[in-house]
C-alpha cells in the first residue's frame, strides 16, 4: 500500500481539493463529486473492505488525489477548447473593437438570456416565495417539514438548471453535477448538511434578485434593439414610398423632417444597436459571475 495515499474518503477530498486550488470552482465541484461517488460506489461494492483499502485498490485505476486534479485540468482545457466557439480575432483600433461586437457569439447569447431572464426571474421569484409561504403556512400540520425539505431539496436541483443555462447562453463555466449527497450517512444528517450549506440560502437570494434583475435586463434588450431598429427602418422606408407617421409631442416628425435629418436617423440607429450590444456583451459577463458566486458552493473551494 502508498504509504502517500489518504486512509479515508474524506481525506482523499480534502487532499484533492487542495490539489485543484486555483482551478474554477464550478469544475473543482465536478471533480469533487466525481471522486466521492466513485469512491463510495467502490466501498459499497466491496463491503469487507476498510476505506484505506478501497482507496489503495483504486488508485491505480482511477489515480491519486494529484492525479486525479492534473486529469480534471487537461480534460476541462480540451473540453472547453472543443464546445467553446472560436473567440473572435482581436481588434486593436477603437473602431474595429467597437464594430467587432458584432461577431462575438457570446453578445447574441447575452442578448438571448436578457430577453429570457424576464419569463426566468418571473418564474424563480414566485418560486421561492410560493415555496417559502406554503412552509410556513403548513408548519403547524404533519405534512409542513416535509414539504419545507422539498421545497430545498428541489430549489437546489432548479439551481443546478439556471446553472446550464448561465454556461450555454453566457460561457460561464458552471458545474455540470450536483453536491454529492452520502447516502450512507444518517437522513437527519443529509437534511442538516443541505440547511446548512450555504449555497442554498444563496440560491434562493439569487432567485429573489431575478425578478428585478430580469425585468431591467428584458426592457434594455427590448427598448435598446426596437429604437435603434425603428431608427434605421423608418428613413429606407420613406424613402421607399412607404407612408406613415411618427408622432413626438403632437408632431409628427414624418412629414416635418427633411431628408438629410433621416441620414443622421439611420447613423443614429446603428450606433445605437452596437452600444445596445456592447451594453448585453457586459451585462452577460457581469451576470456570469454573480450566478457563479451565488449558484456555486463554497465547499468547492
Amino acid at each position: 500500500m502508498n504509504a502517500d495515499l489518504p486512509t479515508t474518503i474524506p481525506a482523499y477530498l480534502e487532499r484533492l481539493r487542495r490539489a485543484l486550488a486555483g482551478c474554477d470552482p464550478a469544475l473543482a465541484q465536478d471533480a469533487l463529486y466525481d471522486a466521492e461517488d466513485y469512491l463510495r460506489s467502490e466501498l459499497a461494492a466491496n463491503p469487507g473492505k476498510s476505506e484505506a483499502e478501497v482507496i489503495a485498490a483504486v488508485a491505480g485505476s482511477y489515480g491519486a488525489p494529484d492525479e486525479v486534479a492534473d486529469i480534471y485540468r487537461d480534460t476541462e482545457v480540451k473540453v472547453q477548447t472543443a464546445l467553446r466557439p472560436p473567440a473572435p480575432k482581436p481588434r486593436t483600433s477603437p473602431l474595429g473593437r467597437f464594430f467587432g461586437v458584432l461577431v462575438d457569439p457570446h453578445t447574441y447569447g447575452a442578448v438571448f438570456y436578457m430577453l429570457l431572464s424576464l419569463a426566468t426571474g418571473i418564474f424563480y421569484f414566485t418560486w421561492v416565495t410560493t415555496g417559502a409561504s406554503l412552509s410556513i403556512g403548513l408548519a403547524i400540520l404533519i405534512i409542513g417539514i416535509p414539504f419545507f425539505i422539498l421545497f430545498v431539496g428541489a430549489t437546489r436541483v432548479l439551481a443546478l438548471v439556471e446553472g446550464r443555462i448561465v454556461e450555454v447562453m453566457l460561457g460561464e463555466r458552471m458545474p455540470r453535477r450536483p453536491l454529492y449527497s452520502d447516502t450512507s450517512l444518517p437522513l437527519l444528517q443529509r437534511i442538516g448538511a443541505m440547511f446548512t450549506d450555504p449555497r442554498t440560502w444563496a440560491t434562493m437570494l439569487y432567485f429573489l434578485l431575478m425578478l428585478p434583475l430580469g425585468t431591467v435586463y428584458f426592457a434594455i434588450a427590448v427598448t435598446g434593439i426596437a429604437t435603434s431598429l425603428a431608427l434605421i427602418a423608418t428613413p429606407i422606408a420613406a424613402s421607399l414610398g412607404f407612408e406613415g407617421t411618427v408622432m413626438l409631442d403632437g408632431y409628427d416628425l414624418w412629414a416635418m423632417a427633411p431628408p438629410w435629418q433621416w441620414v443622421l436617423a439611420i447613423i443614429a440607429g446603428v450606433l445605437l444597436l452596437f452600444i445596445t450590444l456592447h451594453l448585453a456583451r457586459f451585462i452577460g459577463r457581469m451576470h456570469g459571475k454573480l450566478a457563479k458566486a451565488m449558484l456555486v458552493s463554497s465547499r468547492a473551494y
